[in-house]
This record gives C-alpha cells, sequence and structure tokens, in this order.
C-alpha cells in the first residue's frame, strides 16, 4: 500500500496554466451569469429578455420556481440549488407565494406569483427526454448535453432521435457547425419551420428529399437583400389560418386592441409572448414552399441552424401572426439567442476589467512617492527571487508547494531585515 503511495506522483501545473484556468472558468462564469455580479435582485427588471437562473429544491422541491443570481446567492446559500443556465422572459420568484414563509432578503416586495413564468422539469434537476440530473451521479464520464432554442430543454445526443451522433453537424475538429438546435418535439410542434429554405439549416442535416440548392440560395440571398422581403412563389395561406384578415395593418396583425399578443391560449405554450413590431408591413412571404408540402423526412426530426439564421425567418404580415399565436415571436429577435446574450456578457467582462484597471491604476497615482517606491521595489523584489529560484532549480524536478512556500518565505526574511 506504502509503495502505491509513494510511486504516485504529486500533480503539478504551471503559474501559466494556472493563471489560464482561473481566466477561464472568470470567463465561463460571466458568460453564464451575462455579467451579473450578483448584488442585486433582478426581480424590479421585470422579465429579463435572457438571465441565469436556479432552482432552490431545498425551498421548492416541486421545481415550480426560480431564482436569480444575487438570491441564489443571498438567500438560499448552503440550499439545494439547481444551476439552469439561462432562461428567456423570467422573473425571479424568490420569496414569493411558492416559498411559503420564506421572505426575499434583497427584494421581499414581489407578487404572489410571476404568471408569465414557465418552468419544465429542469427546475427539478432532470434534465433529457430520459429525465436524468446533470452532473448524473451514476455515469463515470459526464456526456455534454444541447439545449433546444424553442422549450429551452437540454438533451443528449444520443436522445436526439438520430440515427447517429455522426449527423450532429461538426468541423473535423469536432466544433459545431450550426448555431442553435430545434429538438425533435418542437420541430414537430411547428413543422411549419420546415418550409424554409434547407440553406438555413446547418450541414449535416439528414434529408431523403431532393434539394434544389440553386433555389434555396436564390430564396436566402433575396430574404439579405430586401430585409426580409424576398420573391416567392407561393402565399403564407399555407399556414391553414383563413380566418386571419389579411386587411389589417402589420401591428394590428401582430397584437390585438390592447397591445397583447395573439395566441395567448394556445396550447404549444412555449417562450415568450411579447408582441413583435416591424417598422412597415411585409407584403410578400419569403418562404419558398407551402408547409403542407414539405417533406415527410423532414418530420420527428431535431435540427440544426446555420448563424445568422434567425434573419432568414419571414417578416411578413401573415407569418408575424403565425409566430405570435404559436408564442414563438422569441425566434424573431436576435437578441434572443445565445450568442447575442454571451457578446453582452463578454462586453460587460471587458467593460469590468477596464474599470477595475482605472482603478486600481487611480489607486497607485494617488499614493504618495515613499507608498510608490515600496510597492515598486516589493514587485522587483519578487521578480528577483522567483528569477534567481528558477535559475537555481532543477528543471528536472516538479515546483512543489514547499517550494513556492520557501521563496515568499525568503521575500519575508528580507522585508524583515529591511525593516
Amino acid at each position: 500500500m506504502s509503495d502505491a503511495f509513494d510511486d504516485e506522483a504529486e500533480q503539478t501545473v504551471s503559474i501559466q496554466e494556472y493563471l489560464k484556468g482561473v481566466e477561464e472558468q472568470e470567463l465561463e462564469a460571466d458568460l453564464v451569469l451575462g455579467g451579473d455580479e450578483g448584488k442585486e435582485c433582478t426581480y424590479i427588471n421585470g422579465y429579463m429578455k435572457r438571465q441565469a437562473i436556479f432552482s432552490c429544491l431545498t425551498c421548492t422541491p416541486d421545481g415550480n420556481a426560480g431564482v436569480c443570481t444575487a438570491c441564489s446567492l443571498s438567500c438560499h446559500d448552503g440550499h439545494e440549488i439547481v444551476e439552469l443556465w439561462t432562461k428567456r422572459n423570467f422573473r425571479c420568484d424568490c420569496g414569493n407565494a411558492k416559498f411559503g414563509e420564506f421572505f426575499c432578503k434583497l427584494f421581499p416586495n414581489k407578487d404572489i406569483e410571476n404568471a408569465e413564468n414557465l418552468y419544465n422539469h429542469n427546475f427539478r434537476g432532470s434534465y433529457c427526454t430520459c429525465s436524468r440530473p446533470y452532473p448524473d451521479p451514476d455515469v463515470e464520464e459526464q456526456e455534454e448535453m444541447i439545449q433546444c432554442c424553442i422549450c429551452e430543454d437540454w438533451f443528449h445526443e444520443e436522445h436526439l432521435g438520430l440515427e447517429s451522433s455522426d449527423e450532429v453537424p461538426r468541423d473535423e475538429e469536432g466544433e459545431p457547425l450550426y448555431e442553435d438546435f430545434i429538438c425533435r418535439a418542437c420541430s414537430t410542434g411547428f413543422s411549419f419551420l420546415g418550409s424554409y429554405p434547407l440553406s438555413i439549416w446547418a450541414a449535416g442535416r439528414q434529408c431523403d428529399a431532393t434539394v434544389d440548392t440553386n433555389k434555396d440560395k436564390n430564396v436566402l440571398e433575396d430574404t439579405s437583400s430586401a430585409g426580409g422581403s424576398g420573391k416567392v412563389k407561393n402565399d403564407v395561406d399555407a399556414h391553414n389560418n383563413p380566418e386571419i384578415d389579411h386587411t389589417k395593418s402589420n401591428s394590428e396583425l401582430a397584437c390585438d386592441g390592447d397591445g397583447t399578443s395573439l395566441g395567448e391560449n394556445s396550447q404549444n405554450n412555449v417562450g415568450s409572448d411579447q408582441c413583435v413590431r416591424t417598422s412597415s408591413p411585409l407584403t410578400t412571404c419569403v418562404l419558398g414552399v407551402k408547409p403542407e408540402n414539405t417533406s415527410p423526412a423532414l418530420e420527428n426530426k431535431p435540427l440544426f441552424l446555420s448563424k445568422n439564421w434567425r434573419d432568414v425567418l419571414c417578416r411578413c404580415e401573415k407569418c408575424l401572426v403565425i409566430y405570435n399565436e404559436k408564442r414563438i415571436a422569441f425566434l424573431l429577435d436576435k437578441e434572443d439567442s445565445i450568442a447575442e446574450y454571451e457578446k453582452m456578457a463578454t462586453q460587460k467582462r471587458t467593460e469590468k476589467l477596464q474599470e477595475r484597471e482605472g482603478a486600481e491604476l487611480s489607486l497607485f497615482n494617488n499614493l504618495g512617492h515613499i507608498e510608490k517606491m515600496e510597492i515598486l521595489n516589493g514587485i522587483a523584489d519578487m521578480k528577483n527571487e522567483i528569477h534567481g529560484f528558477l535559475e537555481s532549480f532543477d528543471s528536472t524536478k516538479p515546483i512543489t508547494a514547499a517550494d513556492v512556500h520557501q521563496v515568499f518565505e525568503n521575500l519575508a526574511k528580507k522585508r524583515r531585515r529591511l525593516d
């Protein structure tokens, strides 16, 4: 037994590797949290377009509530917390009626319920069609999951409904070639999405139908150049909505008289119900084929979407009605995407780092001459000590924690001699 321990090498990393790892962890956290430092409850911001959400199984074991970053840290510290990554159109529930006698420490004056919040089994710590937790305690090597951009559930690749994981569009290094993913259930429930030209689907999409690639290319180019009003052959009566009054203006079609989005009683109750308006009505639909003519090969299949696919979605008067009725109008909003959310988070992180550097420089500049010299001399001493250590150290041996402690002990001794 002792021999096994003697032979076991101590894990070591270089300073550069350590610092790089810390930076990567900080960046990952900022991307998930959207730059939210977790100091204030987001309830006052209403139903936010997208934010990091957590579920507290200690307070709400039924998984019927979600809390913001700040509340997860301040109000539910030490509780059993499920990290849900991000959710759209969500308002913090912390301390409302679902929490019984528990009150939010940061913003206690909340409504008894957030009626527009939507919850799925993720809030109970279950994911995918297999309803397993993540990380899964019964699995030694955790498998990455993919999030559906409509229902926002997460799926294991083996449960996507594909014949093989090779059907997932990836490059030679295994990096994804798609921007967004629509699960099999959502692609079936919103099958009219399959009517768009195959150009918007990421390479690798499996389809037995014969594709006229030149036609798809032309439709895509028409859509991009005309801002969503490209020329097509078919009308959107294909959406089977003969009851719609097509003489109304675009804004009237997208919303009812009091500004409420259409389709509030839709059975497809997924995602935001926010109203979509455009600056000018589009009268021509960009769809090149009618939904009823969609190839059966496209049905009951997950969909992988290419970069900037949202730009291609039709925004004509009739299609806006369909998107609102089905409560997926958020698909028309580029800012709804994870890519935009992470872009915003990266910008906030850059601003935060610049502000921190500016504060440090300002603090240094406000110091007196003696304090400045002490700091600069301290930095110089540390550089010299580390440089001397590395010069005398046997490069064939690993640097241990004891070696690092010795470097700082030498610096402390030098400081005591000077004092």
